[in-house]
């Protein structure tokens, strides 16, 4: 796995091997860069999976299908945020060019490129996390000492929570690779994380 931090929010792009081939998860913003090193790293990827949809999570999606010629798989609730993304990071002063229409649709418990797909809405209505044995993609639900916001546009404080306490019912070493910041585990958040421990009080 590569893990690229990318563009004016340092969101987390990752590059992941599977049996089925490399995938690129969330390529929020650097798209001439993840390209250069997705290939040189041998790593060009068959497919291009979204968290959810908001601008700095898919920033480098358009120029990259256009170079690749790989399926994007985002959740359908999610789908208004994604025709808006370039629209919503102009109101940031950023850039973001028109993801391609076309997406292919992901929803709870698909098994994609070795991942099982789990529905964790909060942070957005169609946020999704990428599970596999020991490891989550967890998009902006959890962060290393942090979780997701929400209070933007779309978001729900009772289903975030919701979702996190889902989130926490994996196994307590599972790792967890967020949107923005470090990796860390499930045991480490449930123990220091202070929005967890408030939560759990």
């Amino acid at each position: 796995m590569i893990r690229l931090v990318v563009g004016a929010l340092s969101e987390n792009t990752y590059l992941v091997d599977t049996p089925e081939g490399p995938v690129l998860i969330d390529p929020g913003d650097e798209a001439e860069r993840i390209r250069v090193v997705a290939e040189k790293a041998g790593m060009r990827p068959r497919a291009i999976l979204l968290t959810h949809a908001h601008f700095d999570h898919l920033g480098a999606v358009g120029p990259l299908v256009e170079a690749w010629d790989v399926p994007v798989y985002l959740h359908p609730l999610d789908l208004p945020l994604y025709r808006r993304a370039p629209e919503l990071a102009r109101a940031f002063g950023l850039y973001v060019p028109p993801p391609p229409e076309e997406v292919q649709p992901l929803e709870e418990g698909l098994s994609l490129f070795g991942f099982t797909v789990w529905h964790l809405p909060g942070h957005s209505p169609g946020h999704v996390a990428f599970l596999r044995e020991g490891e989550v993609y967890s998009g902006d639900l959890l962060f290393k000492g942090g979780i997701g916001r929400y209070d933007l546009p779309g978001s729900d404080g009772r289903a975030l929570f919701a979702s996190l306490r889902r989130l926490l019912s994996l196994p307590p070493k599972t790792r967890v690779y967020p949107g923005h910041g470090p990796p860390t585990d499930l045991a480490g958040e449930a123990r220091t994380n202070p929005f967890l421990i408030q939560w759990e009080a």
